[in-house]
């Protein structure tokens, strides 16, 4: 249990900026005042600091935060995440003057820092005595959604292969579509050559998992459609053209899209967004055997464009060009695609900010507003056709890889965008999926990543 809307005694936190340093100390008492000096408390930010009572029980708890940190958008969602395992176990609660929304974001970040994947280590179903939260009962629901939306991509990435292949990830998306009263569906292995997604069998035909698209929709017919396609590779030998050791090693998270398309349906859904949702994943294992795909192969598309494969390692596009055409068949108000689709958006934005691209401007101008609303951070990069040469093929209509080495994220997004109605609004994210470092409220693994950004986006646009 993380939160509790008990209205029991509970200790305070108070979030503390060194500039208000001077101002909580003089309201306390010289007893306090002189611990707090003791033990060179200086607000600094994510250090706490218990302060006793005279019977030694915990009295209150000052935690260092941003300067000015409600001047800044989404920011205090990270502010007290550092202390639900940090802390003994009790009830707290949060005092300051805040707004609810920032205080709303800080509870959220306290469950995002309760995080933890141990899921494979011994004694992980003991229930243990943990401190919690307490929260307005109005508020929970909110809280938990969120909480919820990103322990599923976390835990969905974090999952070792073996235990998240696409029949794994089917029966997950299944669960979760029970659980919001939505429909759930899947086109498996042949089936697939039998309804039109060669491309997606293609590139899972190799494994002994089945390849499979799983479709998932929930909402009133009369509300604006949105379509949410995710990469669901969820493991990438890099096929015949293998990677290397070192880069093969965590690409248990090269499914990361389907997580992010899976985790945003749960908020969309727990939140009641008045849309129409359609989430589509292929959902593949790129594995190697006699039968795996090959460089230089010609495969078709549902969109009956033939696509020539220049390297194998680059997969994700091509299971998700089939999915794009079947959510353009349905004629959406929008379309957003989760993809950890390239190496090249990392070197460009780094591991820790989602890379946008899009095919229409005032979806990009929204998006950026939103993430400012939020405090995640997204970046647009350009969907610049005239790099679209790179992708010319000299014996089919299009190739799957340029072999020209620059510009990789996009030549990446320019091949996804010719199987995008032009007419359709997309947004396109290219994400990393994994934290390569700690950071309060964000461990190192599986990271849900441009969600609050995109969220904040849908609410503003549909609400």
């Amino acid at each position: 249990m993380t939160y509790t809307t008990e209205t029991t005694p509970s200790i305070p936190l108070i979030p503390v900026s060194k500039s208000s340093l001077e101002n909580v100390l003089k309201a306390q008492t010289d007893a306090v005042s002189n611990w707090l000096s003791n033990i060179e408390f200086e607000a600094n930010e994510n250090q706490s600091c218990m302060v006793p009572d005279t019977d030694g029980s915990l009295m209150m708890v000052l935690v260092g935060i941003q300067e000015d940190i409600t001047k800044q958008p989404g920011q205090t969602i990270w502010s007290i995440s550092t202390l639900a395992k940090s802390l003994p176990v009790g009830q707290y609660h949060l005092e300051c003057d805040w707004s609810e929304s920032d205080k709303l974001n800080a509870a959220i970040g306290w469950g995002l820092g309760d995080y933890s994947f141990d899921f494979f280590k011994q004694g992980f179903m003991e229930i243990k005595p943990q401190a919690v939260l307490k929260v307005d009962e109005e508020q929970l629901d909110d809280i938990n959604a969120f909480v919820d939306a990103f322990t599923l991509v976390r835990d969905m990435v974090n999952t070792p292969a073996n235990h998240m292949m696409p029949e794994d990830m089917s029966d997950l998306a299944n669960e979760l579509a029970q659980q919001h009263g939505a429909e759930f569906s899947e086109v498996v292995g042949d089936d697939l050559i039998e309804q039109n997604f060669p491309a997606i069998h293609a590139v899972g035909r190799a494994s002994e998992h089945a390849p499979r698209l799983l479709k998932l929709t929930w909402g009133d017919e009369k509300n604006p459609l949105l379509s949410l396609v995710g990469k669901g590779v969820c493991f990438d030998t890099g096929g015949l053209d293998l990677k290397p050791s070192k880069f093969m090693r965590y690409m248990k998270k090269d499914m990361g899209g389907a997580a992010h398309v899976l985790g945003l349906a749960h908020l969309i859904m727990s939140l009641d967004l008045p849309v129409s949702l359609q989430v589509l994943i292929p959902s593949v294992d790129n594995a190697i055997s006699g039968d795996a795909y090959r460089p230089g192969d010609i495969i078709e598309t549902r969109a009956h464009k033939t696509v020539e494969i220049d390297n194998t390692d680059a997969e994700g596009r091509v299971v998700l060009c089939d999915a794009l055409t079947l959510a353009c068949e349905h004629e959406p108000d929008l379309i957003i695609d989760f993809a950890t689709l390239t190496g090249a958006a990392r070197v460009a934005v780094g591991t820790e900010i989602p890379a946008l691209f899009s095919n229409s401007d005032e979806l990009i101008a929204g998006l950026q507003s939103a993430s400012k609303t939020s405090g995640e951070l997204i970046w647009p990069l350009p969907l610049h056709h005239g790099y679209r040469y790179q992708m010319n093929s000299d014996v089919a209509d299009i190739v799957n890889s340029s072999s020209e080495g620059y510009g990789g994220a996009i030549t990446a997004a320019l091949y996804l965008n010719d199987f995008v109605d032009e007419k359709i609004e997309w947004a396109h994210f290219d994400v990393n999926a994994w934290n390569t470092r700690n950071r309060p409220g964000r461990p190192k693994g599986g990271e849900a990543m441009g969600l609050l950004a995109v969220f904040e986006y849908l609410q503003q646009r549909y609400q």
